[in-house]
């Protein structure tokens, strides 16, 4: 497959919320230690596939928080 021409480089998608969360990535951008360490010497094409897998791993926790029910109500129950 033919690689897409970028008029702009790739921005980071740091998003200056670093820390790491229990797996190991970071919670402002998703990306893994290694990702963020290696991000200035990525290709383009390296570079965007990061950011599809950044965009795996947000869905993926957004979905996990949301299977999780909620106990206890923020704002009790008036009956």
């Amino acid at each position: 497959m033919a690689e897409q021409l970028e008029f702009f480089p790739v921005q980071s998608p740091c998003r200056g919320i670093c820390q790491s969360d229990e797996r190991g990535y970071c919670r402002g951008c998703m990306r893994s230690r290694d990702e963020r360490f290696y991000w200035q010497s990525m290709s383009d094409a390296q570079k965007q596939d990061v950011l599809r897998l950044c965009r795996q791993r947000l869905l993926r926790k957004i979905r996990a928080n949301k299977a999780i029910p909620a106990e206890d109500p923020d704002q009790p129950s008036l009956f």
